[in-house]
């Protein structure tokens, strides 16, 4: 009696393939969560903002908040402190202006819709509105820069 190792071999493929596309599809998600956008924009602008340019600055704080406001608080040694925000929502368009190294992130919104305050200012507090905000930043790659642009990207289309 002759013996076939086709139908092994068949056998073998098939659970072999089997294998193989169970682990790519419970290997690998469709995309990332909210909350993982906004863990990792966060990091992102955190590790990528670049204090820098402000030789007084004492502390500073950048956070995207779970209701799509981007808020920037810097404290200075003197004490005075300048804080900008503004809703997603409102975000018309993001550019980078820079090299690899260091650059700045332009953020622009539909009218006057960055709101920007001072506090203990010696010349005064100030209470306006901007159209556009400038946020220097070092090592922001390309890749980050798209990164990032398709989180706000994100966020700004959400609910609306």
């Amino acid at each position: 009696m002759k013996i076939s190792i086709l139908p092994s071999i068949g056998k073998t493929a098939l659970i072999t393939s089997i294998l193989a596309l169970s682990a790519l599809n419970y290997g690998f998600k469709a995309g990332m969560s909210e909350q993982e956008w906004l863990n990792w924009s966060n990091k992102c602008l955190s590790t990528s903002f670049n204090p820098a340019p402000d030789i007084n600055l004492k502390k500073w704080e950048i956070a995207l908040t779970n209701d799509y406001f981007l808020r920037l608080r810097k404290t200075y040694q003197q004490g005075k402190q300048e804080y900008f925000s503004f809703n997603l929502h409102r975000l018309t368009n993001v550019d980078y202006v820079g090299s690899d190294t260091t650059g700045t992130v332009k953020f622009n919104t539909q009218t006057d819709d960055i709101i920007v305050q001072t506090y203990e200012d010696p010349n005064g507090n100030i209470d306006s509105m901007a159209t556009t905000f400038d946020l220097p930043v070092h090592n922001m790659s390309s890749t980050k820069f798209d990164s990032l642009k398709s989180a706000l990207h994100y966020f700004r289309t959400k609910g609306l």
